[in-house]
């Protein structure tokens, strides 16, 4: 498994490789998955462009079991966190200070959510005090080395029911505890602002 959650490079003939702005969605981009340190990590990336991105890079979308093995650990005892247990406030980016979509597009009325357009409007990925850069959170990381499989971004998982884990930086508890959060909520063409992805290794070692 990678050790960060990933970024995009663009990839065209000719040119040299440069990376994606991670606000922008993908589009009819090729591009490849890169692994890499101190980068805001890709966002509004969907299913299926993550798992190609993956493949572009002679890797693939990390299964479900995969994901929950890393953050959870094989001891018997599974980890909570990728740290551990107890909860430690601010270990890793799970309580962001501000809400990209109150900030840019207003508060809404209870019971009333935003659109899918407005959760893609690239603005929410440049809010400051909301995602982190990856590494920014040096606790929020397991004893085998992978960071931020907790918070930051939510991460998609290669199940074609569209599954994604770990929450994002403003939830991480509603669909279950730290490395026991999944969502099945939405297909493999879904993206927004939250959501994010990280690759594996093409095959097992």
């Amino acid at each position: 498994m990678d050790t960060y959650e990933a970024s995009l490079v663009v990839v065209a003939d000719g040119q040299p490789e440069a990376l994606h702005p991670h606000q922008l969605p993908v589009g009819g981009l090729r591009v490849r998955a890169v692994s890499l340190p101190g980068v805001f990590p890709q966002a509004f990336v969907s299913q299926r462009e993550a798992k190609a991105a993956c493949e572009e890079a002679k890797k693939r979308l990390c299964t479900d079991e995969e994901w929950a093995l890393a953050c959870e650990g094989a001891e018997a005892a599974a980890r909570t966190y990728p740290y551990g247990a107890p909860y430690r406030a601010g270990a890793c980016n799970d309580a962001a200070p501000v809400s990209p979509l109150a900030q840019t597009l207003g508060p809404r009325a209870a019971g009333t959510g935003y659109r899918w357009e407005e959760m893609n409007d690239p603005r929410l990925g440049l809010v400051p005090g909301a995602l982190a850069k990856t590494g920014a959170h040096p606790a929020c990381r397991t004893p085998e080395g992978v960071v931020d499989l907790v918070g930051n971004l939510h991460e998609w998982t290669d199940d074609p029911g569209g599954t994604f884990r770990g929450g994002f930086y403003l939830d991480t508890k509603q669909h279950g505890e730290g490395c026991a959060y999944v969502t099945t909520a939405h297909d493999a063409s879904y993206r927004d602002y939250s959501i994010g992805f990280r690759c594996c290794a093409a095959t097992a070692p």
